[in-house]
């Protein structure tokens, strides 16, 4: 009977221990792993996510920048972490879509739970002002007869591989590609490469220099409302490239509800709108299980993509 009776009281003060512990998160500072360098769009609403952690919990939240390998070095390091709600990412579209079809992720899809999709990227292809081409038609007309160098946040990302197949379809090829972990007003004040992949604001600070030869949006960009879409160009699928707050899989429900609503009211503060506003970028909070269902839809388009890519 005493040992029937320690056993249970044993049992409750561990489920009473357990209980508490949740309750208390946080009890210590959470890192919130950006895998790309500081200045763009999800970089500029981590921020705004940490500083509304911080105001609710009372406890610090601090943005980890951890670029490399196209976002899969800052990806592996969240899904490798403990699954306690103290290390959280942003992960771009590509990370749990091409990254896991084309076999390069460190990580498995079951590795990794969404807490919700945050915001749509203003990606666009841009060119300097001076190019003479102000399209997708005329860049292919201008293409075949001429070298264009191509920059890109890496072969494998969904807007690379969309330029690319727009390239395939006006019968044309660039000259070179080349990855990089930011693409700005440096690569094309440089020379670095003719036309790249980029965001709104990674090139405000010159955008009375270049052109928009393509919006990868649904909607014109606010910062450029005159710049083609991406999808008046091309047959086939285009991506609204968004970016969500993921956490390893396995990590308490409690945790990710509450992560979910101190994200939510950030994505509603006048800070969000204020960069919305700025950088053209669709601000919105969509939660777990709209988001899952919009990246397994995401996840078979991708693959129908990178099917063709390789005929």
């Amino acid at each position: 009977m005493k040992k029937v009776l320690g056993t249970t009281l044993a049992l409750l003060a561990s489920v009473s221990a357990a209980g508490m512990a949740l309750a208390e998160y946080p009890e210590r500072p959470v890192s919130i792993i950006e895998p790309w360098p500081p200045g763009d769009v999800d970089d500029q609403l981590l921020r705004v996510i940490a500083e509304e952690f911080t105001k609710e919990t009372g406890v610090p939240a601090k943005v980890v920048n951890r670029p490399g390998g196209y976002g899969l070095e800052g990806a592996a390091s969240v899904l490798s972490s403990a699954a306690d709600g103290y290390t959280i990412g942003s992960f771009l579209i590509d990370i749990p879509t091409s990254y896991l079809i084309l076999g390069i992720a460190p990580y498995a899809k079951e590795d990794m739970e969404v807490i919700g999709l945050n915001m749509n990227f203003p990606f666009m292809l841009a060119a300097r002002k001076d190019a003479p081409y102000n399209n997708l038609a005329e860049l292919a007309a201008y293409a075949k007869d001429n070298p264009v160098s191509f920059g890109h946040f890496g072969f494998e990302t969904i807007p690379a591989q969309q330029t690319f197949e727009a390239a395939r379809q006006l019968g044309f090829e660039f000259s070179t590609e080349t990855g990089y972990d930011a693409t700005d007003c440096t690569t094309l004040g440089n020379g670095d490469a003719d036309v790249i992949n980029t965001t709104v604001a990674l090139i405000l600070a010159c955008k009375d220099d270049i052109k928009v030869l393509a919006a990868y949006t649904e909607k014109p960009l606010a910062v450029f409302p005159d710049a083609p879409l991406l999808k008046d160009q091309m047959t086939g699928a285009t991506f609204t490239l968004w970016s969500g707050i993921f956490v390893p899989k396995g990590t308490p429900q409690e945790v990710k509800d509450k992560l979910s609503g101190i994200i939510e009211r950030a994505m509603q503060s006048d800070q969000a709108k204020q960069i919305a506003e700025t950088t053209g970028a669709e601000i919105y909070w969509q939660p777990a299980a709209e988001a899952q269902a919009r990246i397994d839809a995401d996840f078979e388009a991708v693959k129908e993509l990178f099917a063709k890519m390789k005929k």
